[in-house]
């Protein structure tokens, strides 16, 4: 079951409860809808994360489009999420959640998908407390890294003040990422002393994780991906952050992968 919120700014949040008692109190985990906004998928992974035992959250980034909310959701309208926006959403989101007896507000793992894999960061950079940060097929775009008036921080910047651990899922066949902006982005954690676990998936296309889009779903990698956003979730909040550095990359590619061959899919 997910119930819908309308905070004091207008946004709207999808909040799934866990099954916990009354004297639980529970970690927040959000999940950063894609370029479509808030449509079926995100709803599902919050109840999903709820299943899993969390408190999962669906919050609209987008809330502030007075366009076509259809447009977005077809792929045929983009919005551009500003980064003092994202972390007034999200702050707004966390001092709600605060008010529930059931949630642990000071637990906090935000899922970043497709366009909003930096956000993610974003928000663990400037809130230093977050304890666990995703992104899947998100983040490591070449726009990332360079200061834009929506996003004057580049994405180099702000991995230096992540003190958390960073969990990246991405595939093989991505038309809009490469193993190459992978590997920068896995290097600026090195350059950084920041621990992360990355995995590229064999023969997976950009939005391989969604099954609402059949042109894309994989379901054995998104099978591995879900186990290793559940093991690095539980590993996250069961412990302190870490003072030691991990490393972890893992990459299944062909030694002929050439990422001009790859091609965007339905």
């Amino acid at each position: 079951m997910i119930d819908a919120h309308v905070l004091s700014s207008g946004q709207t949040i999808w909040v799934a409860k866990p099954n916990v008692t009354s004297t639980d109190t529970t970690p927040v985990v959000m999940w950063l809808h894609e370029r479509y906004g808030v449509v079926q998928h995100p709803k599902e992974m919050a109840m999903k994360l709820a299943d899993a035992g969390y408190v999962g959250v669906c919050p609209d980034l987008f809330h502030r489009y007075k366009g076509d909310k259809q447009a977005l959701a077809e792929g045929s309208a983009r919005v551009i999420i500003k980064d003092n926006e994202a972390l007034e959403d999200i702050d707004e989101v966390i001092e709600f959640l605060s008010s529930i007896n059931y949630v642990d507000s000071k637990r906090i793992g935000i899922i970043g998908v497709c366009q909003t894999g930096r956000q993610p960061m974003l928000y663990a950079a400037n809130r230093p407390d977050t304890r666990a940060v995703v992104a899947l097929y998100g983040g490591p775009e070449e726009i990332e890294w360079l200061p834009t008036e929506e996003h004057p921080v580049s994405i180099h910047e702000f991995i230096s003040k992540i003190n958390c651990s960073f969990l990246g899922l991405f595939g093989e066949a991505d038309h809009i990422i490469s193993v190459d902006a992978i590997r920068r982005m896995r290097d600026t954690f090195e350059e950084h002393n920041k621990s992360y676990r990355f995995r590229i998936y064999r023969d997976a296309p950009h939005g391989w994780f969604n099954d609402t889009m059949p042109g894309r779903y994989r379901p054995e990698p998104t099978e591995y991906a879900w186990k290793e956003i559940l093991a690095y979730l539980e590993n996250a909040f069961s412990s302190e952050l870490s003072e030691r550095v991990i490393w972890d990359f893992e990459s299944d590619i062909s030694p002929e992968y050439d990422f001009a061959n790859n091609v965007r899919l339905e």
